[in-house]
């Protein structure tokens, strides 16, 4: 399998996270399981550092709360490497319809910027924002418009 990280946090989004099935008790048991899914080890361990470092900002950001910027995000030229400016625009239209707060955006960007490839896709961008605010307290309907927005194109209500 040619997978990479992107494929292997979606795996673990919908098998485990987003189904019934609950996510095994320690790492070495899901670690087992990726494999035999098909996912080469090295994306594997990718995937749980990159989901690590993601619980350890999300951690770090509580403490700061959510704080209203009227500041413009102005991407460095690395940014507009690896996220063209359909993602950028993207970015701008899901923080100005209240799916991302300027804490989150920042967040997917860093989150975005530690996958290892030269150019991210918007649906790539989208699992990262899905994959942010799942575990993030208040952003339950932010969620959900994301997560229709992942599944079906586009949320049920965002103008």
């Amino acid at each position: 399998m040619t997978e990479n990280l992107i494929d292997v946090l979606i795996y673990i989004y919908e098998n485990y996270m987003d189904g019934e099935e609950s996510v095994p008790v320690d790492q070495v048991t899901l670690e087992e399981e990726l494999l035999q899914a098909g996912f080469q080890q090295g994306e594997v361990r990718k995937a749980f550092n990159w989901l690590d470092e993601l619980a350890w900002r999300q951690g770090s950001l509580i403490e700061y709360g959510n704080r209203p910027s009227l500041a413009t995000r102005i991407f460095s030229s690395e940014e507009q490497q690896k996220m063209d400016l359909e993602i950028q625009g993207m970015l701008l239209t899901l923080e100005q319809s209240g799916i991302l707060d300027p804490m989150s955006r920042e967040l997917v960007i860093e989150r975005c910027m530690a996958i290892e490839t030269e150019e991210l896709t918007t649906d790539d961008v989208k699992w990262v924002v899905l994959l942010v605010l799942l575990n993030q307290p208040g952003q339950e309907n932010a969620f959900a418009l994301m997560e229709e927005l992942v599944y079906n194109g586009e949320p049920p209500y965002l103008h």
